[in-house]
């Protein structure tokens, strides 16, 4: 989530060097939101909270967190090892956050901020934290240690942040809907586990960068002569096979090169075209890889949010107020649209995500106040 998460130079190499995009397909029809998100409200704004590191913005105490946000992902969980998948979480040590809580105060402040309505989810990986599943052990010391942390802190959910290359596809596993590489499908079972864990009101997010994700319409994996990246859609699996449980998705459209859209045409981040672009793709669906016939399903809008950066300070990509109003305007209600004419209207759109919280406070809560107004969060 942090402006160092990608390169973005050999993200936007990989993307122009497609190798041609096939037109759209008809979607199949989305499924319906799970029942995690009738717990929240109708619009929503997801923040990250820095938490375990200070990240150049300062320490900021859930007490503080402005009431705009409805989601506070605390950042991060970290495996003890890239393959270990044990996790760790522990606060910001006090010498790089003055004022940071000690532990009891501050599980106090998560049951303040539950008591005002607010969910406190535990985000895993970052730039920093690779997590790759690569065995069955690895798998289930995941699941016990994101338990363990849940319970302890008593959080409301995970949020699946991995970046890097913690995911990724292996030669030969074409088909999203039916993955076959071990460090997908054991973050698939992993993710159902806790889901099953905690019941209905488990509230699962995942916030990829464009490349895991808008970039599979034209790349998938190592591609069916080998050599491209990988980690190309490799998101695209795990979302496909938790669609029926994930409460939100906010793809990171910042950080990104530029990526093709629907309309087969490359889009620049920080933009409102770029917005309208990369939410129209996961909310009407696509080919992945240009193949007609393994059409990635939409998802329902009540589960989809637009990533932000807080601020230029905050990431690659930022884009400015009127312009971020102008891409929601355009997708709720199909006025004010750039460029890019989206494939249809989508008033249940959920909301913004941002990077993060801490950079908005630094920079005057403008996040928080401009967007929370206009999207009546």
């Amino acid at each position: 989530m942090t402006p160092l998460t990608r390169t973005v130079a050999a993200t936007a190499a990989l993307v122009c060097a497609a190798a041609g995009t096939a037109a759209g397909a008809a979607p199949a029809p989305a499924a319906a939101a799970p029942a995690a998100s009738s717990t929240l409200p109708d619009r929503v704004m997801a923040g990250y909270l820095h938490t375990s590191f200070a990240n150049g913005s300062g320490w900021v105490d859930l007490a503080d967190v402005p009431d705009q946000w409805d989601i506070i992902h605390l950042a991060f969980a970290e495996p003890t090892t890239p393959t270990s998948g044990r996790l760790e979480f522990s606060l910001c040590p006090r010498q790089e956050c003055p004022g940071v809580p000690d532990k009891a105060e501050f599980i106090t402040q998560i049951r303040d901020a539950q008591a005002r309505g607010k969910k406190v989810v535990l985000s895993v990986g970052g730039a920093r934290g690779q997590v790759s599943l690569e065995t069955a052990a690895a798998r289930d010391a995941f699941v016990e240690s994101a338990s363990a942390i849940i319970d302890e802190y008593g959080l409301d959910g995970l949020d699946v942040d991995f970046e890097g290359h913690s995911l990724y596809l292996d030669d030969g596993d074409t088909d999203f809907r039916s993955p076959t590489t071990p460090v997908i499908v054991n973050l698939i079972d992993a993710l159902r586990a806790l889901s099953d864990r905690y019941g209905p009101d488990f509230v699962l997010t995942m916030a990829p960068e464009t490349f895991f994700v808008q970039l599979g319409y034209t790349h998938y994996g190592s591609g069916p002569w080998g050599g491209a990246d990988p980690r190309a859609g490799a998101y695209l699996p795990v979302i496909h096979a938790l669609r029926d449980r994930l409460t939100l998705l906010h793809v990171q459209h910042y950080n990104s090169g530029p990526i093709v859209g629907l309309d087969d045409r490359y889009h620049t981040m920080g933009s409102a075209d770029f917005h309208v672009a990369m939410a129209d793709m996961v909310l009407q669906g696509f080919p992945v890889a240009g193949d007609k016939t393994a059409v990635f399903p939409p998802l329902a809008p009540e589960q989809v949010a637009i990533g932000l950066p807080a601020s230029p300070l905050a990431g690659n990509g930022h884009t400015a107020a009127p312009e971020v109003q102008a891409a929601w305007d355009c997708l709720t209600t199909g006025a004010r649209c750039p460029d890019y004419a989206p494939r249809g209207t989508y008033p249940g759109l959920r909301g913004l995500m941002s990077w993060s919280i801490n950079w908005d406070r630094y920079n005057g809560d403008e996040f928080a106040t401009e967007h929370g107004a206009h999207i009546g969060s």
